[in-house]
């Protein structure tokens, strides 16, 4: 099913056992753009129009987040890296220029050490693999101070309740007190992301990503195994001043890949990369995702 509004397409596609609602505009190669906490496929606003003039591309709303399904559970990076195996094969294609930021930038990286066969090219924006995060949250300090809020997620039931009580509060702390460029994120905008956190499901099931991810069998499943080098050409775009993730992890991270990569870090920028700084944003993904 299909619908044209503001002259892209939305469409609802059958992968994984859900429904994903997705964006998707232009013709050719294909790329998926996989938005972070707490946003949706709005967060690629800027950079939809600029790539379809080259790209095929497609915007999901990850699972659990504004239009799409919203079950209890899968909220693992193989279930999460499956619903977008399924989304790419929907499309009639084999592989895609995989582009995440956040968790969506979560689900890019471990697309890229265990499904490696759906990848062309991989750009990340602020975003490390977990193992990376992990790894980093346990050793340093800061970026332990900076994830707090990963600990307070863990509590099942009263952050959901926190937040809905507070949820224009919330929304504007989340996106115009962690944005450096705050303009970005005017009233309307700020509204925007309040009404899709606001519908029934969401804000448990975007908390369950952070709930999945401190699991005991999560830790189990994954114990001692060496994650797999990344094989695609990779881009990492950074915004230096992020409020929430360390440009700490930036740091060697050209270890876990296995093939041309190169890191640019964007000054006076925060989290919010894609929306912060459009049009660097725009230029590099361009020049990048065009090589191949």
């Amino acid at each position: 099913m299909a619908t044209s509004l503001s002259g892209w397409q939305h469409h609802f596609i059958e992968t994984n056992h859900i429904r994903l609602h997705c964006v998707t505009e232009g013709e050719g190669d294909l790329v998926v753009l996989l938005h972070g906490f707490p946003e949706f496929w709005y967060s690629w606003r800027f950079q939809i129009p600029v790539l379809a003039r080259y790209f095929k591309v497609v915007v999901p709303d990850l699972r659990g987040y504004n239009d799409s399904d919203k079950p209890a559970s899968g909220y693992d990076l193989d279930t999460l890296c499956g619903d977008i195996q399924g989304l790419i094969e929907s499309f009639g294609y084999k592989r895609a220029h995989i582009v995440g930021h956040d968790w969506g930038g979560a689900i890019a990286w471990h697309l890229g050490q265990k499904f490696p066969q759906y990848l062309n090219r991989l750009a990340i924006l602020n975003a490390a693999p977990s193992q990376r995060l992990v790894q980093e949250m346990v050793s340093n300090l800061d970026q332990l101070r900076r994830s707090w809020y990963v600990f307070a997620f863990q509590v099942p039931g009263i952050p959901e309740w926190l937040i809905q009580q507070n949820l224009k509060e919330f929304v504007k702390s989340v996106f115009q007190g962690m944005a450096v460029r705050k303009g970005v994120f005017s009233a309307d905008n700020t509204e925007i992301y309040r009404d899709a956190l606001a519908k029934p499901g969401v804000l448990s099931a975007a908390l369950n990503y952070y709930r999945q991810m401190f699991s005991p069998w999560h830790w189990l499943k994954e114990f001692g195994q060496l994650p797999n080098p990344i094989m695609a050409p990779t881009l990492v775009l950074w915004g230096e001043e992020d409020a929430l993730l360390s440009q700490n992890l930036t740091k060697d991270l050209g270890q876990w890949i296995l093939a041309p990569y190169e890191l640019k870090l964007i000054p006076h920028c925060g989290h919010w990369v894609q929306q912060e700084a459009p049009q660097t944003v725009n230029r590099e993904l361009l020049t990048f995702l065009r090589q191949g």
